[in-house]
């Protein structure tokens, strides 16, 4: 159920390991860096990673944390996993899942912002 997740992911590596994101901003005549950035540039790009790949990274974390969540619950449900390991997972799996549905509408609503202003 969770694998079915995975596929549809807009951000996900490409075979070539290069993430999709990156291509889309190639396509728009943008070019896509390094991490090393010059001293006077922006702060958060002196870490290596794009926003895609950040992106990218924090759904793959969110969607791994959902398989172990549903991994977890099936063996408690067989009997193989303890109740508090359950609980545990099913927890890490609702905070990763909640903090996506926050992002998500972080940025559906700054999407509708930027639509809003007039050019």
């Amino acid at each position: 159920m969770i694998d079915s997740i995975s596929k549809i992911s807009g951000l996900s590596t490409s075979e070539t390991g290069s993430s999709t994101a990156t291509g889309m901003t190639a396509s728009l005549g943008m070019s896509s860096s390094s991490g090393i950035t010059a001293e006077n540039s922006t702060p958060g790009t002196t870490t290596g990673l794009g926003f895609g790949e950040v992106l990218g990274n924090m759904m793959t974390t969110a969607a791994d944390s959902l398989k172990a969540a549903e991994s977890a619950s099936l063996g408690g449900m067989a009997g193989k996993v303890s109740t508090r390991q359950v609980v545990d997972a099913v927890m890490q799996a609702d905070q990763s899942l909640q903090t996506a549905i926050a992002l998500r509408d972080k940025l559906v609503s700054a999407y509708l912002d930027i639509t809003k202003m007039q050019i």
